[in-house]
């Protein structure tokens, strides 16, 4: 019985020899130990150190990134939820701020200039030049377009005033570029659809800013400066 002996000190090597009697009687194989629960860990680990020499992760952005803009169109604080951009014209061939602010002051015996921002027509300011009025730093509301006894395009519309007799002639190249970044900046801040870029007509019983007014032009620019930047 060699043979069998030899086969026995094999399998008994190979982890596979049968149980053993002590006794006559079959001895247990030891049971395995419980398996013990550890609870998982979730609470934040910290993170490593960055290698020596790593570039700085850059912070996320706070705000989508803006138009290119005049620093003066940012306003020092958001203090008002603006919900519509309403554009003017003048109605007069010649003017500017400080022309239209002295009107308002002793003629309609305002506070101060009721416009946020008057875009020149090269006559007392600059052709296509913004200038900000008093009321934006402020955050101010409007003087420009109340609809009977309604303020709400006073109270939540940014007023823009074009230089010129629009029934008569058309805005210059100029002002139209300029109205149409200082629109898509003001657009794109306080998240206005273009459904509520409108026309003093749109909303009362004037002609403002007068039947040349290209608003087509306006929103073809408007989508051009968009395209443009991917958005």
């Amino acid at each position: 019985m060699r043979w069998v002996a030899l086969v026995a000190g094999v399998l008994g090597a190979a982890g596979c020899a049968q149980q053993t009697r002590v006794g006559g009687v079959p001895k247990a194989r030891p049971r395995p130990a419980p398996y013990a629960y550890r609870p998982i860990d979730l609470a934040p680990k910290a993170r490593p150190a960055a290698p020596a020499g790593a570039l700085p992760l850059a912070p996320l952005p706070l705000t989508p990134v803006l138009p290119p803009h005049e620093a003066s169109w940012e306003p020092p604080a958001l203090k008002r939820a603006w919900r519509y951009i309403v554009v003017h014209h003048s109605a007069s061939r010649s003017g500017s701020a400080a022309v239209f602010d002295n009107w308002h002051r002793n003629g309609n015996h305002w506070d101060e200039l009721g416009y946020h921002f008057v875009i020149g027509n090269g006559t007392k300011s600059g052709n296509g030049e913004v200038e900000v009025g008093s009321r934006w730093p402020k955050q101010k509301h409007g003087a420009h377009c109340k609809v009977g006894s309604d303020e709400t395009y006073n109270e939540t519309g940014v007023g823009i005033c074009l230089v010129g007799d629009f029934e008569r002639t058309r805005p210059s190249t100029a002002q139209m570029a300029s109205l149409a970044q200082l629109v898509d900046f003001l657009a794109a801040r306080y998240e206005i659809p273009d459904s509520r870029i409108i026309g003093h007509r749109d909303v009362d019983d004037t002609r403002c800013p007068g039947r040349c007014f290209p608003f087509n032009d306006l929103f073809a620019r408007l989508h051009a400066l968009r395209a443009a930047r991917g958005g």
